[in-house]
């Protein structure tokens, strides 16, 4: 019955401790716990071939045995649904993405609090 129903992807991009990650899943909510959201089913390459993404590695080592993710609402850059899953990886804010502002803060910016 379900057969014919395409699986869902969500590509979730996100502030973590001054880097952006971007990370793909099957299902992103609005949390029960109020300012978050919650992701389920993290999609990481099932390596088919001998090359292996060291970044891809990185991340799947960081997450592994987690069941849900809950991110606060204002670390949250944007949600694609996506029709294939795309590459996962973390990028460096002052290198690699140059046209992603990190959101205001009250009391500064949460790089350089003084």
């Amino acid at each position: 019955m379900f057969a014919d129903i395409p699986m869902q992807i969500f590509r979730v991009s996100f502030h973590n401790n001054g880097k952006v990650y971007l990370l793909h899943a099957e299902q992103v909510k609005q949390a029960e716990l109020y300012g978050f959201i919650e992701i389920h089913g993290l999609l990481f390459d099932e390596h088919t071939s001998v090359v292996i993404d060291p970044a891809e590695e990185k991340l799947k080592d960081e997450f592994a045995g987690t069941n849900r993710i809950l991110l606060p609402m204002h670390a949250v850059i944007r949600i694609d649904q996506v029709e294939k899953r795309g590459q996962n990886k973390i990028l460096d804010i002052d290198t690699g993405s140059a046209n992603i502002t990190p959101f205001p803060m009250p009391g500064g910016s949460p790089q350089g609090r003084r």
